[in-house]
């Protein structure tokens, strides 16, 4: 046993393990990648504030220190551990933590991202959402550190592909639009997750939530954000290894290619080809745009940037137009 676990934890592992779980439990499902530290900070508070939730953190292998260093964490904790072999990415990480959850009775899932936080009344708040209504997908407001909204609710403009924030939906007057919640904090039914599928894993990272939100609406689900519900995000704090230095920093590379890539990924999954056609025009613009999230400070040295962009752009592309050649094979053989 390692030298990390005092007394105390001991006790509090054995009082955890001890707690029956039921249809009644929540599980909080975590995904981590180099992130030990961010679990220390934002979910360690929210498992001792309420020790009836079920904790699954789900381990994309980084490297054997972080691996040690977050058993060690969720032993003291009282965390159920599910260490994958590799980096599997987001959304094969909340699967995997979502099957280990539902294999011990659990009646409702809280996808939560290592670098946010949430207090477990708030958790209950949105657990009850879903209980009066299992096809019911709620996320609360989420937060940035400073107390400025990071998310109210995101719109999908389905003739380009655009993303934006539903409160400045005022700006795209009569633009068709569909309605996604955050990964980073949401709440779903066991049986509506099971229903869904979970994520679809080829996003690996991002998209996955905007799929996810596109299947639940097609199943006749409500998608909710609950304004009296409140979750802060540190944002990007999984991609800077210098976290609290937010002077401007350029999101990662993992950011722009998989940005760039999923987005015609998605279409491609969703949509028809008319629709696919468009949101190839309107690649390099959209991709832009995702470029100046990170800030034009990053252009000082936009090599890395640039190089994932296109690569995103390449990648997707090639998805859509494999999307589009599969569909004229299968419409000349019926």
């Amino acid at each position: 046993m390692s030298s990390f676990l005092s007394t105390g934890s001991l006790r509090r592992m054995s009082e955890i393990s001890s707690v029956e779980r039921t249809a009644d439990t929540t599980a909080v499902i975590v995904v981590n990648y180099a992130s030990s530290s961010l679990l220390r900070e934002n979910l360690a508070p929210l498992s001792r504030e309420d020790p009836n939730l079920l904790v699954v953190v789900v381990d994309n292998f980084s490297d054997c220190a972080e691996r040690r260093a977050l058993g060690d964490l969720a032993r003291a904790e009282g965390w159920a551990l599910v260490c994958l072999p590799d980096n599997r990415g987001f959304g094969a990480g909340a699967n995997a933590g979502a099957a280990r959850a539902a294999g011990m009775g659990v009646g409702a899932f809280l996808i939560l991202n290592p670098d946010a936080r949430i207090s477990a009344s708030h958790v209950r708040r949105l657990r009850a959402r879903v209980d009066a209504e299992p096809a019911t997908l709620v996320s609360p407001v989420v937060l940035k550190p400073s107390g400025d909204p990071w998310f109210t609710g995101s719109d999908l403009y389905l003739d380009t592909g655009q993303v934006a924030a539903s409160r400045h939906r005022s700006k795209y007057p009569g633009r068709r639009h569909t309605q996604w919640l955050s990964g980073a904090c949401l709440m779903i039914h066991a049986e509506f997750w099971h229903k869904l599928g979970g994520f679809d894993e080829e996003y690996f990272l991002y998209w996955e939530d905007i799929d996810l939100s596109w299947r639940a609406t097609a199943a006749g689900a409500v998608l909710l954000v609950d304004s009296k519900a409140l979750a802060v995000h540190d944002v990007g704090g999984t991609q800077r290894p210098e976290r609290h230095n937010h002077g401007g920093r350029g999101k990662s590379t993992l950011y722009y290619r998989y940005n760039a890539r999923n987005r015609l990924l998605f279409a491609a999954r969703n949509l028809t080809d008319d629709e696919l056609r468009r949101w190839l025009r309107s690649t390099y613009p959209q991709a832009w745009a995702v470029l100046m999230r990170g800030g034009r400070r990053q252009l000082v040295h936009p090599v890395a940037p640039l190089r994932a962009l296109l690569l995103g752009i390449w990648e997707g592309r090639r998805i859509a137009r494999t999307a589009m050649a599969v569909r004229r094979s299968a419409s000349r053989t019926t």
